[in-house]
């Protein structure tokens, strides 16, 4: 079983600030699945920040004091190798598998997860993996069917691209697309009869009102467009009569947007109460799971691929009412677990066409471009307010599908159930990278970050090498390498090779590899370390002696 080098940066993993993503949450209960399943090893973080490194440790430390951590860093070869695998918490493996170049395309496998998959930028990095040094032990994990198969989309719209531009079929290795969805620490969100009094009493919630939930972020375009839901309550409200209150509990990105919120809600929805909840006060957040009775979300955008609150509903024992969209296809059973609700969206044409053509030259931002596609996107309002009625007078009912909802969560989606998914994909990934048999040299660096030395060969005069002969220079001596520390501050040569060098060329005129064999030191360094001092007027180089003609 290869050990995780898990790469973090902060903005991945932590849970604090004015824009917790989903992609955050995620990130952040992956951690403690692997601080709970790192059978007894250190848990490794790799990135070339020392202070994100640090901020590993401690976000590590508040979640498990116990917990021992490691650093690695991305050119720590050895330790990866050791490891066996990388795991990164996006799609993109086109920069790590490059990286992995250098140590060998065989060294360790790579492991990814998709999020969000409409912004260009990450939809480069799918189609990125043609032509990307991906091996067949490398993997990315698709959270749900949908995300999948929008990765085949983009992955087969490249091939053709890159037949046409190539004028030739070709066959890249892709990496393992296995579908394991998002995880949810179930026990978060047990509650007793007394945690839901008492989360009601902090909402001003009445016993009689029947109180509908909807979590995560507040905005038209991100999520779900709150006009569905509004319009579905205020439908089942008349037609049942019951008292309804709507707790819509998230982060507003756009300070504008709580205004709009509230002013739209209480005309559309005039007989349902509205209640807001910030987001960023975790207490109150977690509380409105124990509060609430139904949990709605209707997501209409692209951009989520999984969706992680219908199962954190399940997890909470609450029915779920959810538009049949995106990862919620998978998670929420019809009938079963609550409803789903049929969805309307344009098919492939010119209007898409129109909308990618704009985002593409900048006309529309990303934000709008969600936007132009959401609002496209529509539920039927009939079976949206037949479920919603039959849930709000059906107190039965809605504890049956709470509790297959929390079964289902517990046997589905609890981590330590999806870790030991990641661990069996791992394992998988190392049996295939073991048995691989690497057939042919294979580059030892991206294009794009070859030896600088090679790909700007033709600009000087000449080349050091070891052969080149070495003398001193006008300026000789430590001390006027010391006058010039601080314009040199940055490339400072260490005291022993200097040491070394200089007293080696104050014999008599050597090369540059009777210099490395006497400093100890691999030739390449000390190329660079005579290159340097002879930039600061210590050393003189001259070419290497020819050999007199024969006969």
């Amino acid at each position: 079983m290869p050990t995780p080098a898990i790469l973090f940066e902060p903005d991945g993993y932590v849970v604090t600030g004015p824009k917790i993503m989903g992609r955050q949450s995620a990130g952040n209960a992956f951690l403690r699945a692997a601080i709970q399943g790192r059978r007894g090893g250190p848990l490794w973080g790799y990135t070339p920040r020392r202070a994100s490194a640090e901020a590993f440790g401690d976000l590590v430390k508040q979640m498990d004091p116990e917990a021992p951590v490691g650093w690695v860093l991305p050119h720590q070869f050895a330790r990866m190798r050791q490891l066996g695998l990388l795991y990164t918490p996006g799609p993109g493996l086109e920069a790590a598998s490059q990286v992995r170049l250098r140590a060998g395309i065989d060294a360790y496998a790579v492991c990814g997860l998709t999020h969000t998959i409409a912004t260009g930028r990450v939809m480069e990095e799918i189609a990125g993996l043609l032509t990307a040094p991906i091996a067949p032990w490398d993997a990315l994990i698709c959270t749900s069917r949908v995300a999948r198969d929008t990765i085949d989309a983009i992955v087969g719209e490249q091939a053709d691209y890159l037949s046409w531009r190539l004028g030739a079929s070709i066959k890249p290795v892709l990496p393992m697309l296995p579908v394991i969805p998002l995880g949810v620490h179930c026990a978060d969100f047990g509650a007793t009869p007394q945690d839901r009094t008492e989360a009601r009493a902090a909402l001003d919630l009445s016993t009689d009102e029947i109180v509908v939930l909807f979590a995560g972020r507040l905005s038209p375009a991100g999520k779900a467009h709150p006009f569905a839901m509004w319009r579905g309550l205020q439908a089942c409200a008349e037609r049942t009569g019951k008292k309804i209150a709507f707790v819509q509990a998230g982060q507003f990105f756009i300070p504008a947007a709580e205004a709009m919120y509230r002013q739209s809600a209480a005309w559309i929805c005039p007989d349902v109460r509205q209640v807001f909840v910030d987001g960023q006060d975790n207490a109150a957040y977690r509380s409105v799971w124990a509060a609430s009775d139904i949990f709605l979300s209707l997501a209409d955008s692209v951009q989520e691929t999984f969706g992680l609150t219908p199962v954190e509903a399940m997890a909470a024992g609450l029915p779920c009412v959810v538009s049949d969209w995106n990862g919620y296809k998978d998670t929420v059973r019809d009938g079963l677990d609550g409803f789903r609700i049929p969805t309307w969206s344009p098919g492939a044409g010119e209007a898409g066409a129109e909308m990618a053509r704009d985002y593409e030259t900048d006309v529309t931002t990303y934000d709008f471009y969600m936007s132009r596609l959401s609002t496209t996107v529509s539920v039927d309002f009939q079976v949206l307010t037949d479920r919603l009625s039959e849930l709000v007078t059906n107190p039965d009912l809605r504890r049956r599908m709470g509790d297959s909802g929390r079964r289902r969560a517990q046997e589905l989606y609890d981590w330590p159930v999806v870790y030991g998914q990641y661990e069996a994909l791992w394992a998988e990934q190392s049996a295939v990278r073991q048995a691989h048999v690497v057939g042919g040299p294979t580059p030892r660096a991206s294009p794009s970050h070859a030896d600088p030395f090679e790909i700007f060969a033709t600009y000087p005069t000449h080349h050091i090498t070891e052969a080149t002969r070495v003398s001193v220079g006008p300026d000789p001596g430590a001390e006027w390498h010391d006058r010039l520390a601080d314009l040199f501050s940055l490339w400072r040569t260490p005291e022993t090779l200097l040491a070394a060098t200089l007293a080696h060329v104050d014999q008599g005129e050597t090369s540059v590899g009777d210099l490395a064999r006497v400093a100890l030191c691999p030739p390449s360094t000390m190329i660079v370390i005579v290159g340097r001092l002879t930039k600061m007027g210590l050393l003189r180089l001259s070419p290497p002696a020819t050999s007199p003609p024969s006969g």
